[in-house]
């Protein structure tokens, strides 16, 4: 048995972005990273450990982190800033987080350069079209005349995805998939290397995935307030993987390393 055989590998770390909110809490009142534990409870249930990565700094300090991170979940949230995709924001583009934009688009295109499995998720799909050069729709009720994907009040709605049953995420859920929605902006123009694999009743591209990396799968909906979790499950599967070939890798360099010091 070789020193990589022999070894244990640990669970996979899923970095997971943050929003940055007014919050309170036990009669605090607060401006606070957080992010709703459902996705939490999502990545420890596949069997990932759940690291949270509040927005801090670019390129360095996402250098310092992604070491350590198997998979990256960005989450939604605030507008992304048309000027990332040469765009001007029109009346109903607001709420801009520039330290998220920034700190997300670093910790991306790391993940993306070492192979790393990645989620995202409302905002978070937006961010992997918008770094690879794609543009959004900045408001489709305007754009489609209806609010079906986003209604007045913050509630999910539910939204009947149609999927290509070859490609992520429907080679993991299926060709068809109710799933919670709730979201103004959308995939106009797709990004270098991003493919669409999902669109609602009325065309709007609503999952898309990047073939030629190991796992890079975009959803405008919420997998995360759903009962099922194949999504996650494909995730930390393939984040598992990484992690078994980065420790993998350690271990015979280790081993080697011992022979040349006898």
């Amino acid at each position: 048995m070789t020193a990589a055989e022999g070894a244990v590998i640990s669970k996979p770390t899923v970095g997971i972005t943050t929003y940055q909110e007014d919050a309170s809490w036990r009669g605090w009142h607060r401006h606070a990273s957080l992010v709703p534990t459902d996705f939490l409870a999502a990545v420890a249930d596949a069997g990932g450990v759940p690291v949270l990565l509040p927005p801090y700094g670019g390129d360095q300090e996402a250098a310092s982190v992604m070491g350590g991170i198997d998979g990256l979940l960005l989450v939604g949230g605030a507008d992304i800033d048309p000027a990332l995709y040469g765009g001007t924001a029109g009346p109903h583009t607001s709420g801009f987080a520039p330290d998220r934009d920034t700190w997300e688009s670093a910790l991306l295109r790391l993940a993306l350069a070492e192979g790393r499995a990645v989620l995202g998720v409302c905002r978070g799909m937006q961010m992997i079209n918008v770094l690879r050069g794609g543009t959004l729709t900045q408001h489709l009720p305007t754009a489609l005349g209806s609010d079906d994907h986003q209604p007045p009040e913050p509630v999910f709605r539910n939204a009947a995805i149609t999927l290509s049953p070859d490609q992520l995420p429907g080679s993991a859920v299926g060709d068809r998939w109710d799933i919670p929605c709730f979201h103004h902006q959308a995939v106009d123009t797709l990004g270098d290397g991003v493919l669409a694999t999902g669109w609602s009743a009325d065309g709007v591209i609503e999952a898309v995935s990047m073939p030629d990396q190991r796992f890079v799968v975009g959803v405008q909906g919420h997998p995360e307030a759903a009962p099922v979790g194949a999504l996650f499950a494909a995730f930390v599967a393939a984040a598992r993987e990484i992690r078994t070939a980065r420790e993998t890798t350690v271990a015979n360099d280790d081993a080697r390393d011992g022979v040349r010091a006898a």
